[in-house]
């Protein structure tokens, strides 16, 4: 991969022996094999036997859980928060694995509708819910940075299975309870400078 990065510096015009790109593919390297390291987990491994038989049939959200994926397309940044919920049947799932399947599905190169339906249909799978609902609201650098230049939009997804999609009444209190949330993040964070040249 690194050869490939430096054929690029090349091709736009650049000189990859320059002190600020000499390590550059390295860093390219290690950040791609990060950013999709999605790929290579393995959900139950993650999930770690941390289901567990519980009385309680009432409605199980996470919410505002932070998400960075790579849209497959142009492979630039799509980034928000994603909101989850089901109803248990049987079992509940430990909270803290809730965020760490969204990460799995965000790691790869993704576009936000098939990621959101994976998270769902995950949890579905696993435990056999009444019901699940996810919700992934976020910002595209490939509207805001190229192509249409809307740099204030972002796209909202949902997948609703079970009593979600069956019982308006279940759904609309999810959805009011999500509602109250933070903004979804724009733009790089003021004084991002250049820090991650020491990654």
């Amino acid at each position: 991969m690194e050869d490939l990065i430096r054929r690029l510096l090349v091709e736009l015009g650049e000189d990859p022996g320059r002190e600020g790109l000499v390590r550059t593919p390295q860093r390219v390297s290690k950040a791609l094999t990060f950013l999709t390291s999605g790929y290579g987990a393995d959900i139950d491994a993650i999930l770690n036997n941390a289901l567990f038989t519980v009385d309680y049939n009432e409605m199980v959200i996470v919410k505002d859980i932070d998400f960075y994926s790579l849209c497959e397309h142009h492979l630039l940044p799509f980034f928000g928060k994603c909101h989850v919920a089901y109803i248990p049947r049987r079992q509940v799932i430990g909270l803290s694995k809730i965020p760490r399947l969204v990460d799995v599905y965000a790691r790869r190169l993704q576009i936000q509708e098939r990621m959101t339906n994976q998270i769902a249909e995950t949890i579905l799978e696993k435990i056999d819910p009444l019901g699940v609902a996810v919700v992934c609201e976020s910002t595209h650098l490939c509207m805001s940075m190229r192509g249409v230049e809307k740099h204030n939009s972002f796209a909202v997804t949902s997948a609703m299975l079970g009593i979600f999609r069956d019982n308006a009444r279940t759904r609309m209190e999810f959805l009011e309870l999500i509602r109250h949330r933070s903004d979804i993040p724009q733009g790089i964070p003021a004084g991002a400078g250049l820090t991650c040249v020491n990654d």
